[in-house]
């Protein structure tokens, strides 16, 4: 019978486990932490040996998310070459049917609050100032939002000299070659303003699309237990599940990408708002099934600590993206359908074929994927639940950062505050993608060493995680203090709305901090399996205290936006609190004879039990 070494370890596969394995074994770290006191010397041996194997993870989860983020990012600025009313389209099919679909871990990865101003900025909406105080223009009459959705705007005509000008850096930039790509990103991220037109319409679908994410946690839970506990037959078991659900889940989105056009117009969309977003949206109906094959097969990779090959697959998939986005929209000029949509979801196709033949030809996987099985059917009742509960714990979070937009927009002054509001939530949103990529690490960390039998280095893992997260955040805070009027200067030139984000700049300081601890909690819970805990801590941190909190100070005080944030602090500080609370009430043995029960059950077709391990 081959050794526990010999066979596949809960740690990283090739080069990585090589240079590990020379100087601890996971069964050696387990003996070392069990034994009370640990001595002093032994720690930073210990902590180097985690570390390394973190951020082996964390890097190419990191690389993985932005590229995928990047797909739809691409897509959207050959848009913008097509013209105004094509961007207009684009932008709202993406807000308003993708979500939040492409996050390191979150919630963070569609088109950002930042980007979103600059869509409409990039449309033409300007502000301007007259006796009658601030007003809102339009460079294109045709794209003005109905007075339902936005009361205080009126047209301009397309041919007023306001409106050329606003409107030259989409139709007069360089198409000829893929150097345009770069030409547009790098306009993308120039001067940025209100996000409240185009945002408004996608808040209520999100939570669809971020289901897909949500769901596709529980297959690290699983997967990442099962590795760890030498389970692989049964890890291609549950991706089958989770595909099998992803793509149910996706048959019904089809409907409401289908109809997106219905639902513009009755939120009060323009008709050409309505026409650009039918069309976008109805040609990114293949992308949401290979999205649903493939957040799966990413999350079963990840359990395995296959990392680097989805890193460069994602890498490389969107080089091809770019090529191609820019050869079918501005080379051969096929339009917003045929060119930028249809491109977007083949480059998402293209993605999965690289991850399907990875796991079926790779001889890593050879012994976690043994064909499709029948057995993927049975026991997927009690596997849902567990999938739903992940879905409810994300779309909470995120609901609630955006919903943030949808307040500010509500303020007397609404102008000043969602121009400051969206650029400080764009530095705390690259901020929290990056600590997502360390709570990806940390998930298949915990997940591997729970289904190892291995406590006491789970433990380790998480403390180790939370201490570097916190040096990161540290480190982060502080460029955010000293650079506070540099950084808000990269996306506008308005006096007022640099006063604003200097201002919000402490509390950005708060968020970013606090970032270091508690998606890092996060990602522990997924690897643990406590979705459902975490989304009823989501469900009163954020909604029954932090958001009530931030409508008093915003609207009965003069705080204004910074009221609305201090609201966003006050629940992201008592989530905080209680996850560190039950972290540290948990019962690491007990968690691991219920990961333990979990992947018997999994295996036999059995109810999931995704209780947690709280004393």
């Amino acid at each position: 019978m081959d050794s526990q070494e010999d066979q596949y370890p809960p740690f990283l596969a090739g080069q990585a486990h090589e240079a590990i394995s020379s100087s601890f074994s996971s069964a050696e770290v387990e003996e070392i932490l069990a034994r009370k006191p640990v001595p002093v010397r032994r720690y930073p041996r210990l902590v180097g040996w985690e570390s390394r194997l973190l951020w082996l993870l964390s890097w190419a989860s990191i690389i993985v998310a932005l590229c995928n983020y990047m797909l739809s990012f691409v897509s959207l600025t050959f848009s913008g070459q097509l013209g105004a009313v094509e961007l207009a389209g684009a932008s709202i099919a993406m807000l308003g049917t993708q979500g939040l679909a492409y996050g390191i871990m979150e919630p963070i990865g569609s088109v950002s609050p930042s980007v979103a101003g600059e869509i409409r900025r990039r449309i033409g909406w300007r502000r301007t100032r007259g006796g009658g105080g601030q007003r809102w223009s339009s460079s294109e009459s045709a794209v003005a939002t109905s007075p339902s959705s936005a009361p205080a705007l009126s047209g301009t005509t397309p041919s007023s000299p306001s409106c050329r000008r606003r409107t030259s850096p989409v139709t007069d930039s360089a198409r000829s070659t893929p150097a345009s790509a770069a030409t547009t990103i790098r306009d993308l991220l120039a001067h940025h303003h209100r996000v409240y037109l185009l945002a408004r319409p996608g808040l209520w679908p999100l939570c669809i699309s971020l289901s897909e994410l949500g769901m596709a946690s529980a297959v690290q839970t699983v997967c990442g237990q099962a590795y760890g506990a030498k389970q692989y037959a049964s890890m291609g078991i549950v991706c089958q599940r989770a595909i099998i659900l992803h793509v149910g889940a996706a048959v019904l989105l089809t409907l409401y990408y289908w109809y997106f056009g219905e639902f513009l117009e009755l939120i009060g969309q323009s008709e050409s708002t309505i026409k650009g977003g039918r069309i976008f949206a109805r040609g990114m109906i293949p992308q949401l099934y290979a999205f649903a094959i493939s957040c799966p097969i990413m999350r079963f990779l990840q359990a395995q600590n296959i990392v680097n090959p989805l890193a460069m697959m994602s890498f490389g998939v969107l080089l091809l993206h770019i090529f191609l986005t820019w050869a079918v929209v501005s080379f051969f000029g096929y339009g917003l359908l045929g060119g930028a949509s249809l491109t977007l979801s083949f480059s998402w196709w293209v993605l999965v074929g690289l991850q399907g033949l990875y796991v079926l030809l790779s001889p890593s996987c050879k012994k976690t994927w043994t064909g499709f099985s029948v057995k993927a059917v049975y026991g997927i009742w009690p596997y849902f639940k567990l999938t739903l509960a992940s879905a409810v714990m994300l779309c909470l979070e995120i609901w609630y950062n955006q919903g943030l937009v949808l307040i500010s927009g509500l303020l007397p002054n609404p102008t000043i505050a969602l121009d400051s509001l969206s650029i400080c939530l764009n530095y705390w949103t690259w901020d929290i993608e990056f600590m997502l990529g360390l709570s990806a690490a940390v998930s298949v960390r915990v997940g591997n060493e729970l289904g190892a039998g291995h406590p006491m280095v789970a433990r380790f893992s998480m403390f180790v995680v939370i201490m570097m997260s916190i040096l990161i955040s540290i480190f982060f805070t502080a460029i955010v203090v000293i650079f506070k009027v540099g950084l808000s200067r990269l996306f506008t030139s308005d006096i007022e709305v640099i006063e604003a984000v200097s201002n919000l700049t402490p509390l950005l300081a708060i968020s970013v901090f606090l970032n270091g601890v508690q998606p890092i909690l996060s990602g522990v819970a997924i690897g643990s399996g406590w979705q459902a805990v975490v989304a009823y801590v989501n469900l009163f941190t954020y909604y029954v205290v932090g958001l009530p909190i931030g409508c008093v100070l915003g609207f009965k005080t003069k705080l204004a936006a910074a009221g609305i944030w201090w609201g966003m602090v006050v629940g992201v500080l008592l989530q905080t609190v209680t996850l560190i609370f039950i972290t540290a009430r948990t019962n690491w043995n007990a968690e691991v004879a219920k990961a333990a029960e979990r992947l018997k059950n999994s295996a036999n077709e059995e109810p999931l039990d995704e209780s947690v391990g709280v004393c």
